[in-house]
């Protein structure tokens, strides 16, 4: 028998008298050891607190204000896996089984633990590898062999009859390629063996739901999609040269996929029912758990995912799991489905993992990281201002078009929102503090979720007018069959007698024409002779009955005469009972002591509890406090002492500048004060020995003369010339009559250079200082401008005058000294000799050493 082909089946007509929230759950990200800048913490099981932190972008902006957020329920980390799981998926696989559509995804940031919610580790499953543990147990040996169940490429299911399901295997067997043989060395790979999540032992999750059809056939289809940049690719569809046959470490275009056949992407449609499917999508048939689960790992393997700033291994695309549960009714004898299409029944559960949100401040992503993370945040905005406007539907009762067709993710789940099913979200959230302007978004993400009401679906059952329990009617009778128990069986056959076929057709347009009548005739023999047989197996059905009826009233005599027996027992124990009871009362009693001594301890603990998370709370803001100012004093230190450091050096340094210039001056004095000595040494050994000489001859005394010196006259031969007046700055004007006598031509300078001493031959210093009375002394060093042989020019000084105004003091002549004394009184005449005896210098490169530099004056004034 070929399957029937009839129209596309349509589910039963649901009017929603009820609408319930979208359930939208929360789930917080364990921290790393000894993390303590966190923004996120737990009020109580369905409330979370954010506080902004200080480098924020809100606290920036002046927005110190913590917030709350509450959600369905709030999932700590130290919750399980399985926890989660019962909590918020295991209803969603009841509805499943009921006929029910239901929609789960997770959302949150990047790197907020949405892909380890969603498939878990090997050990510690997560909500995918869960909900077919569940669904299969649940199912156990009520499905349908493979190939009586097949998709019909637009939404829909064919039926096939056992015979038709086992020729179709056997035509797939015959076709599938060949086994590779086990000697054939394997493609060596890059990552290790061990890295692969088809490696690891896993720990399957035991629950069951009980409350399951038996006397329906069911099948289960699974199929994984992606949609990457706004394109939905089939991560189940083979073809040589598979694009997404790619490793997980490789990227589109690298070395490894030069001989890769990208695929095509899918398209969206909309069936009969105006429900939106992946036209052409790859669905498998799964009859146990892991055969699905190897379907979801090897559509894992050829998911998009990429290295960021935020993520080792980011999903760069949102994937979506889809089971398809496929049930219809048995026969009336409970053997083989029902071959008629338009009761079967399909429901569906979508496993959503949406990839994550991110700035591109934060993960400095470029080139195709950057586009990926632009599409991603795109569809996530459209699926925001979807459900914002849905919101604003509800609230406002308004018609506003909700723009589904603006992203792939929100056109492929708009039956749900539209009331096709159940709809629960996952928030997960990272709580260490440089993702809070994030996971602010994300909240208020959430707030407005849960403010979107969807309708309520109902189950759907198979109204087909057949007996219940006729799955068990048929093992048992099988079984019977084959434990050789023929005499016990309900009947001969299990074959269902009626009265046939319905009347034929009577139309008579001949009144001559006896070939209707004939053909009635036989039709009624036949139908007599069915009612006849009928009858007899009602007959002896009754008989049948009516001797099992016998068998029982025997059977509830002897009952009742044991009954009887055990009552006399019974009244013979009344007294130990009697003991028994009030010895249960005085227990009751002790125990409902204990029970209040319990609830006051238990009180009291929750009490210390609560002192405790308090205390620990303060203490840790304290040390938070405390560090951020250990932090500010370090900096505060570290710039101080900079700062010190390169004050004293510069200070060290000054001082060594000036120490080495005392230390100069003071060698400079000695020197010239040594040569002044010994000069005047030299004279006055000379006039020794003149004197002695006259002493030996006799003579009359002969005029000494002096040695060469400038002569006083030359100042007056000075006059004619141009003199540079090197008067310092700090000199103070005496406002005197006094002034130096023969300066008609002189260019006064505060410092003399060699172009001002290239035109004169006359120098003058002019020089103030204060004596030991307090008065005011002004003495001009005078002298000759000369060329040294390297083209510089040398000072040498020639004569002094003083400026002074005394007092009136006594003209004793033991109050006056030689001028020679005078000349040589205090040093004077050396220190200023040595800052003004200065040569200059101006070719450079000259081999006289004392080109350019400070040198002392050859002749100095005896």
């Amino acid at each position: 028998m070929k399957p029937t082909r009839g129209k596309t089946p349509k589910k039963t007509p649901r009017k929603p008298q009820n609408k319930d929230p979208v359930e939208v759950y929360c789930r917080l990200r364990p921290v790393s050891a000894g993390e303590t800048n966190l923004c996120v913490d737990v009020i109580s099981s369905n409330t979370i607190k954010l506080t902004p932190p200080e480098n924020s972008i809100a606290v920036k902006n002046g927005n110190y204000k913590e917030t709350q957020h509450s959600f369905k329920f709030v999932f700590p980390e130290q919750l399980s896996q399985k926890a989660l799981f019962d909590h918020v998926a295991l209803p969603l696989v009841d509805d499943l089984l009921h006929g029910k559509n239901a929609l789960l995804f997770m959302y949150g940031i990047t790197g907020s633990g949405k892909t380890y919610t969603m498939q878990g580790t090997p050990g510690d499953g997560g909500i995918l590898p869960r909900c077919l543990d569940v669904l299969f147990n649940s199912l156990g040996e009520l499905q349908a062999r493979k190939y009586v169940f097949r998709p019909d490429r637009s939404n829909g299911m064919d039926v096939q009859t056992e015979a038709d399901a086992m020729m179709e295997r056997q035509r797939r067997e015959l076709l599938a390629p060949p086994p590779t043989p086990k000697s054939t060395p394997k493609t060596p790979r890059r990552r290790p063996p061990q890295e692969d999540p088809a490696n690891f032992i896993r720990v399957p999750d035991t629950n069951r739901i009980g409350t399951v059809d038996e006397d329906n056939n069911y099948a289960v289809f699974v199929s994984y999609i992606e949609i990457y940049n706004n394109y939905i690719y089939d991560l189940l569809e083979e073809q040589p040269g598979d694009f997404h046959n790619q490793k997980p470490w490789q990227t589109p275009g690298s070395r490894d996929d030069l001989h890769a056949i990208p695929l095509q992407s899918k398209t969206l449609r909309e069936d009969l029912n105006h429900n939106m499917y992946v036209a052409n999508c790859t669905e498998v048939e799964a009859k146990n758990t892991e055969d699905a689960y190897a379907v979801f790992i090897k559509g894992q393997r050829r998911r998009k995912v990429a290295h960021t700033q935020l993520n080792t291994e980011s999903s760069r695309s949102h994937s979506v799991f889809n089971i398809r549960l496929v049930q219809a009714p048995l026969d009336p004898v409970g053997e083989e489905v029902l071959q008629d299409k338009n009761q079967v029944c399909i429901s569906q559960l979508a496993l959503v993992d949406l990839a994550g949100s991110e700035r591109t401040g934060r993960t400095q992503n470029s080139g195709d990281r950057l586009r990926e993370a632009g599409n991603i945040n795109a569809s996530l905005m459209t699926l925001r201002t979807c459900i914002e406007v849905l919101r604003e539907n509800q609230v406002n009762s308004s018609s506003k078009i909700v723009p589904y067709r603006d992203s792939k993710v929100t056109h492929l789940f708009k039956n749900y929102f539209d009331g096709e099913g159940k709809v629960r979200m996952v928030v997960c959230v990272n709580p260490q503090a440089a993702d809070y302007d994030e996971t602010t978004h994300v909240m208020r993400f959430a707030e407005v979720t849960q403010e979107v009401t969807v309708a309520r679906p109902t189950a759907i059952k198979f109204d087909i007018g057949l007996t219940p329990g006729r799955r068990r009617a048929n093992q048992m009778y099988k079984k019977m069959i084959e434990d050789g128990d023929v005499e016990n069986l309900p009947m001969h056959t299990p074959v269902i007698i009626n009265l046939g076929p319905a009347f034929p057709c009577l139309e008579v347009s001949d009144p001559n024409e006896d070939t209707i009548m004939q053909n009635l005739i036989s039709f009624l023999a036949e139908r007599e002779k069915k009612r006849h047989t009928l009858q007899e197996e009602l007959t002896r059905k009754q008989g049948v009955f009516r001797a099992k009826l016998m068998d029982m009233e025997r059977e509830m005599e002897t009952l009742k005469q044991h009954n009887n027996d055990l009552q006399m027992k019974l009244s013979s124990k009344d007294k130990n009972t009697l003991r028994f009871e009030k010895k249960i009362r005085n227990l009751e009693q002790e125990k409902g002591m204990l029970q209040k001594t319990q609830t006051a301890y238990e009180y009291s603990k929750r009490e210390l509890e609560s002192e405790l998370h308090t205390e620990k709370e303060r203490i840790r803001k304290e040390q938070q406090e405390k560090d951020k100012l250990r932090q500010a004093l370090k900096g505060v230190a570290g710039s101080e002492k900079l700062k010190w450091e390169k004050e004293c050096e510069k200070r060290v340094k000054a001082t060594q500048m000036e120490m080495q210039t005392k230390i100069w001056v003071k060698d400079e004095k000695l020197r010239q004060l040594k040569q002044i000595v010994c000069a005047r040494q030299e004279r006055e050994d000379n006039a020794k020995k003149v004197k002695a000489d006259l002493n030996r001859t006799r003579s009359p005394p002969a005029r000494m003369t002096q040695p060469p010196v400038k002569l006083r006259h030359r100042r007056s031969r000075s006059t004619s010339n141009a003199w540079v007046d090197h008067k310092p700055a700090s000199t103070i004007d005496t406002e005197t009559v006094l002034q130096p006598a023969g300066l008609k031509k002189k260019r006064t300078v505060a410092m003399p250079t060699v172009k001002d001493l290239k035109g004169t031959e006359n120098y003058m210093l002019t020089h103030q200082e204060e004596d030991s009375k307090g008065e005011v002394e002004t003495k001009l060093y005078k002298a000759e401008v000369l060329q040294t042989r390297g083209g510089g020019r040398s000072v040498q000084f020639t004569d002094i005058e003083k400026l002074k105004i005394e007092r009136q003091r006594s003209t004793s002549p033991m109050d006056r000294k030689r001028p020679a004394e005078e000349e040589l009184d205090s040093g004077d005449w050396t220190d200023v000799e040595t800052r003004c005896a200065v040569g200059y210098e101006g070719r450079p490169g000259n081999a006289d050493p004392a080109a350019g530099h400070i040198v002392p004056s050859k002749k100095a004034k005896k």
